[in-house]
């Protein structure tokens, strides 16, 4: 190996595209893996109680239909990174997205409610594949002066997906006169909101085939011109390709491929580094989040809102969702992810507790009482809104800074883990939860917003203004 492949080529680090634009579109084609992402985790959100009602299910049979997908995530996660090591970003992709599509007309057009489930779970297991897949062939292929703002793009993609999935509902709920089971097209209203998802994941998979395969991997599969070609396209042609090809190559060869082995020490069983990963995704979903976007439809509903207003509410508060990510990518990097993680404990436990005490008054005609209503809706908007601008990027962010390089890797895997065991666990019991107490339910949901604040201020360091290599 010589000497440039020791250390990084001079200015590579801030090398400008030739081309920014063409970069910025390679992004965004690989952040819609992201908008799936949103589109599919939110836009079950509209289907919920016609799909009590036409299979006449419990509210514990409900949840798993609803929540069964997180199960195929989880896989889809957990394989997606040595599926493609093996045969590409791009061909991931093309998978995900075509996995997406089976997905979507099965669950538009399923005979029982068992076959609805399994075509969840396939679509879950597409979902687990973007949501490792797009950051890291982003990761890959943006320039290294670009690396942070390009990365932006999965998260925006997936607060977007989610306010589009929302809009289209009530677009198509207004389209069939408000009745959830109205006839739309020849199938039921959400049908329909189901299977409008084939439009962005064919979207997806055309635009799969617009963008360059990651150089990181062509070099691992030995195609050494091929990227040099897309690293002229992505990085310009100014500098020294071959001193880059050869940083690659170094850096792929030197990395320490980390194991769950790693990760095993201390007197838990795992190292206290890895516990607090692991506590960070436990409390960013025991807030009950996802509750927002799996049930806000059904939980207006539940309290005397009408269909239609329960699905504008639904939209309007994934346009806070929108702001408050946008908030914190502006903050992240300024003021730090200790006190901006904080800051969102604070609100959403406040949040939390005036929905608890709103929902905890009897309804009137079937109704809450109007002030308690107002209320509700204008918690319901803060809380999402300080999740957005904190928990929702912070953690995220926290995992990949936090861990020593060693163990980063594995590290970040079961921590994820934990995020998705964790919100399955939230998404399962809402219904039954609910049905026993909805005030009691915010009440344990703004208890765990409460006890991030002493969690985060003894055990988070701040990674704000550190290199990685600082991590240990």
């Amino acid at each position: 190996m010589t000497s440039t492949a020791q250390a990084p080529q001079p200015g590579a680090g801030t090398a400008h595209p030739e081309h920014l634009g063409h970069v910025i579109f390679i992004a965004a084609a690989a952040a819609m893996g992201g908008f799936l992402f949103g589109y599919d985790s939110s836009v079950i959100n509209g289907a919920v109680e016609a799909i009590r009602d036409r299979y006449d299910v419990g509210s514990a049979g409900l949840a798993q239909v609803i929540a069964i997908a997180l199960i195929g995530c989880a896989i889809g996660a957990a394989t997606a990174g040595r599926i493609a090591d093996r045969i590409g970003r791009i061909r991931c992709m093309q998978i995900a997205a075509v996995l997406f599509t089976v997905s979507a007309v099965g669950s538009a057009l399923p005979f029982a409610l068992w076959d609805l489930a399994f075509w969840r779970i396939i679509g879950g297991f597409a979902i687990g594949m973007a949501s490792v897949i797009g950051p890291a062939y982003i990761a890959e292929v943006a320039p290294p002066a670009y690396r942070g703002r390009l990365g932006s793009f999965q998260q925006a993609a997936i607060v977007i997906g989610i306010a589009i999935s929302q809009l289209v509902n009530w677009g198509l709920l207004n389209a069939a006169g408000g009745d959830q089971r109205g006839k739309l097209m020849g199938l039921e209203v959400w049908q329909v909101m189901l299977g409008v998802m084939v439009v962005p994941a064919v979207l997806y998979g055309l635009l799969s085939f617009a963008i360059p395969e990651s150089p990181r991997f062509l070099l691992s599969v030995g195609k050494r011109e091929r990227a040099r070609e897309i690293l002229a396209e992505v990085e310009g042609k100014d500098i020294d390709l071959d001193a880059r090809v050869n940083e690659i190559e170094h850096a792929m060869k030197s990395e320490h491929k980390s194991s769950f082995k790693d990760l095993l020490g201390g007197s838990f069983f795992f190292k206290p580094i890895v516990w607090v990963g692991i506590g960070l995704s436990v409390f960013q979903q025991f807030v009950g989040i996802n509750v927002a976007f799996y049930y806000s439809s059904t939980l207006w509903q539940s309290v005397g809102v009408d269909p239609s207003d329960s699905f504008l509410y639904s939209f309007t508060t994934s346009i806070i969702n929108i702001v408050g990510t946008v908030i914190a990518m502006i903050f992240v990097d300024r003021i730090g992810r200790k006190p901006l993680a904080l800051i969102g404990s604070v609100g959403m436990a406040a949040g939390l507790a005036l929905e608890a005490w709103a929902f905890s008054y009897h309804l009137v005609d079937g109704k809450l009482p109007a002030t308690q209503g107002w209320i509700a809706l204008i918690a319901a908007h803060l809380f999402v809104l300080f999740f957005a601008l904190s928990w929702g990027v912070v953690v995220w962010v926290f995992l990949g800074e936090m861990f020593p390089n060693k163990i980063r890797a594995a590290a970040l895997g079961v921590a994820a883990s934990a995020q998705w065991i964790a919100n399955w666990a939230i998404t399962a019991s809402f219904p039954s939860l609910a049905d026993w107490n909805l005030s009691g339910t915010y009440v344990i949901y703004a208890i765990f917003a409460t006890l991030s604040i002493p969690f985060v201020l003894k055990f988070v360091k701040e990674t704000k203004g550190k290199t990685l290599e600082e991590m240990g």
